[in-house]
């Protein structure tokens, strides 16, 4: 072959490899625009973190990547609290809508339906459900509260425990000792596995925020949580439930392992609330988004 079409078909060759190579690159995005679309996108899971006495799903949901870790529980009173846990799930639809709307700082996650079986005696469904499928029978939502044991779950943990309890003039059964039920350990181990910074539940009907303490008086960011809340929210702050004796509860055993713990009381047993809780929820984030 001679000279002259040999270096005329190694040009040709380099140049097509060239022209190949920039096509291929031109539609790739660059190294700082991956950076800028790793940062925007939200960082979200979905994951079954325990199951109910029936075997129902205990599920959590996880938005952001930052290190400071808030945790929201819905529906620890299942179907007795029912509009506790579709606000849960409004939050969900509302993080997975605007993930900008977590602080980078942040990791949130929201446990909808802490307690699945008492929730499906009242609505009839395992996870989402509307307000249609809510049974209109007092003596029905009144025995969703309670776990497939008949155990209320908020008096089954590790705070001045006791076999029996109370809920407003009735003696509620707290389980055969503390975290004997499924649901609690649930909560217990991802509790210990993820160490939140704060914990926050949502419940029905006081129309207040409360405070948490075990046996050391209540946490002093303990205070700053419910004063936070309680301002943006518009609802009532109350440091101390003294309405009734509570002994076992969720927020006073996360009290006693020294995690700020409140509890969100909506006004009824049928509205969400929604625009009180989302000032209450972005206040809380614009304040741990600022916190050292």
């Amino acid at each position: 072959m001679p000279i002259v079409r040999v270096a005329l078909l190694l040009v040709t060759l380099v140049v097509f490899g060239s022209i190949s190579t920039y096509l291929s690159l031109r539609d790739q995005p660059s190294q700082p625009a991956l950076a800028i679309q790793e940062k925007l996108r939200p960082v979200t899971d979905k994951r079954v973190i325990g199951r109910s006495v029936e075997d129902r799903p205990i599920e959590a949901y996880t938005f952001g990547g930052g290190d400071t870790h808030l945790l929201f529980v819905g529906g620890i009173h299942g179907g007795y609290e029912w509009n506790s846990v579709l606000l849960a799930y409004k939050f969900i639809d509302h993080f997975t809508a605007n993930p900008a709307s977590i602080p980078e700082k942040l990791t949130v996650t929201v446990i909808p339906s802490a307690n699945p079986d008492g929730l499906f005696k009242v609505a009839g469904k395992t996870g989402r459900f509307s307000t249609a499928n809510v049974s209109a029978e007092t003596s029905v939502v009144e025995s969703g509260r309670f776990n497939a044991h008949g155990v209320d779950l908020n008096r089954n943990f590790d705070c001045k425990w006791k076999p029996k309890s109370t809920w407003r003039s009735k003696t509620v059964s707290a389980g055969t000792e503390p975290f004997s039920e499924p649901e609690s350990k649930t909560l217990k181990s991802f509790v210990e596995a993820n160490n939140p910074d704060a914990v926050i539940f949502w419940h029905s009907q006081a129309n207040a925020v409360y405070a948490s303490e075990c046996t050391d008086g209540i946490l002093p960011e303990t205070l700053a949580v419910m004063n936070i809340y309680s301002k943006a929210a518009g609802y009532p702050a109350v440091e101390s439930f003294d309405s009734y004796e509570v002994n076992g509860d969720a927020e006073g055993w996360l009290a006693s392992i020294g995690i700020p713990a409140i509890t969100v009381e909506l006004k009824t047993h049928e509205a969400i609330e929604w625009g009180k809780n989302l000032t209450g929820v972005s206040a809380l984030f614009e304040y741990y988004s600022l916190k050292k």
